[in-house]
């Protein structure tokens, strides 16, 4: 999927847009308005689509790094004990390989919790906008909903484009897709 960016300064046009978009038959987890004011998308009774918390966070980005990093102190660990000649001792490879467990576990939570503490880097190239008090909506979309999304974004001179870039993956979307309908169906 492919992921467009707008600003805009007003949350009433947002959920006009995300209305609009929603009867063209594009799906809520697609749509997403990244506000500085985690209250801005109440403001005047508008219900949109917010980013959440920890997506504002680098906790996914970071805890992959903490995981690499981990999983390359997890195999010096057991090359060592090898090396050693360690894991022919008594106790075999079972200390090592749970030295290595601890190794990447550590390495990975370090990673995230290092990951919390920073802004998401995908959100950093619209600091100044979000400093302006301006919000980003961006919305991710397969090919087949181009048209669409051009259609009623054109009638929005006020959203102004930020750019493109990777959007989440198509199944992911789908299966947000089918649990918010799951939700909505049970008694």
């Amino acid at each position: 999927m492919k992921r467009h960016y707008y600003i805009c300064d007003n949350v009433a046009d947002l959920e006009t847009i995300e209305n609009q978009l929603k009867s063209a038959g594009i799906e809520t987890p697609q749509l997403h308005v990244y506000s500085p004011d985690a209250k801005a998308a109440e403001v005047g009774g508008a219900a949109v689509h917010e980013v959440t918390d920890f997506t504002k966070r680098d906790v996914i980005r970071s805890g992959f790094i903490g995981v690499g990093i981990g999983a390359i102190g997890a195999l010096l660990v057991l090359g060592s004990a090898y090396a050693m000649g360690w894991v022919q001792s008594g106790a075999g490879w079972t200390p090592f390989v749970f030295a290595a467990l601890v190794v990447l576990g550590f390495s990975t939570w370090a990673g995230g919790f290092r990951g919390i503490q920073e802004p998401n880097q995908e959100f950093l190239k619209f600091e100044q906008a979000l400093n302006r008090g301006k919000h980003i909506f961006y919305i991710d979309v397969d090919s087949d909903q181009e048209a669409t999304l051009s259609s009623v974004v054109s009638r929005f001179p006020q959203l102004e484009f930020a750019g493109d870039g990777s959007g989440a993956p198509a199944w992911l979307i789908h299966s947000q897709t089918q649990f918010q309908r799951f939700i909505k169906a049970m008694p």
